[in-house]
Order: C-alpha cells, then sequence, then structure tokens
C-alpha cells in the first residue's frame, strides 16, 4: 500500500468511499444528503492544507485530509480526517493515513493534532488514535446523533507534538 497526494482523477474512487461513510450517519458529523460537490469542496484541501489517498494496486482503500485545526491564533495546531473503505476496515489503513498526517503535521511545525468531534462510538479509531498518542482532552455529551444509538458524546482528541 502506497499513500500518496491525492489527484483529481482520484475523486472518482475516493466519492464513493465518501459517500458510504457520510451517508452511514454513524462518525462523522457531515449532512447525510451530502451532495457529491459539497463534498468535494469540503473534503479536497488546498494549501497549506493536504489531501492524500492510501492505493494498492491501482485501487484507493481510503483517503485523509489535513491541515490548520483553525486559522489565526489557532494555526499552529492541525487536525485531520480520514475515511476508509468499508471492504478493507481493520487492515491498518486508517493507522496508517493517520501515522502520515501526523508526520506532515510534525514536519511543518505543528504544535500538535487536534480532532474536534471524534464519535464516542467509534470505537476502532479511538483505538487508532491513542496508540498514535491522542488523549481524549474532553467530550460533549450528546453531541452527535448517531443513526442507530440516538444521541452520544463527540470527544475532542489531542496529540501534543511536545512544543510550546
Amino acid at each position: 500500500m502506497e499513500i500518496r497526494e491525492f489527484t483529481q482523477d482520484d475523486w472518482a474512487q475516493v466519492w464513493p468511499i465518501v459517500r458510504e461513510v457520510v451517508r452511514a450517519a454513524d462518525t462523522y458529523t457531515y449532512d447525510p444528503n451530502l451532495t457529491e460537490d459539497d463534498a468535494r469542496g469540503t473534503w479536497v484541501e488546498t494549501p497549506p492544507g493536504r489531501t492524500v489517498v492510501a492505493v494498492e494496486g491501482g485501487r484507493v482503500l481510503g483517503t485523509a485530509k489535513m491541515g490548520p485545526n483553525r486559522g489565526g491564533p489557532g494555526s499552529h495546531v492541525a487536525t485531520a480526517s480520514f475515511m476508509v473503505d468499508k471492504d478493507v476496515r481493520g487492515k491498518g489503513i486508517g493507522g496508517a493515513l493517520c501515522a502520515d498526517a501526523l508526520d506532515w503535521a510534525r514536519e511543518r511545525g505543528f504544535a500538535g493534532m487536534q480532532f474536534n468531534a471524534v464519535a464516542e462510538s467509534n470505537a476502532a479509531g479511538i483505538r487508532i488514535y491513542e496508540r498514535l498518542g491522542f488523549e481524549i482532552v474532553g467530550t460533549v455529551p450528546g453531541a452527535f446523533e448517531h443513526s442507530t444509538l440516538g444521541r452520544i458524546g463527540l470527544h475532542v482528541m489531542y496529540c501534543d507534538f511536545g512544543r510550546g
């Protein structure tokens, strides 16, 4: 598997992954009725952000986007999001995408990486993030309307890169 920069030609394989994840309404706070145009505008980052794909044999297995969490006084902290094709989940692709995003952020001098909204039901994602150095720094109770569980908490997670 290779993780590389997204190209416009990748969108034909990225969109079905994004569509499936968003429509499931069990991990992302995106509108489940997100259109393809809106999804592309949301997912494909422009500099200083970055979008990547995990590919094997020409097949896109997953994708990630990353960049500053906020502008201005918050721009020293990065953020990232990850989506993996449902047919290949549990094979380390999400972890590899997250590790790549962390390396990218460290190389660019970010102080850390923050995830703003990790559904507390996303146990697999939380395990990956904690293994890679993230901590849950807070939970907003009932902030996520899960498709089957109802209102559950959203975690804020942070990985400190050790800079002041």
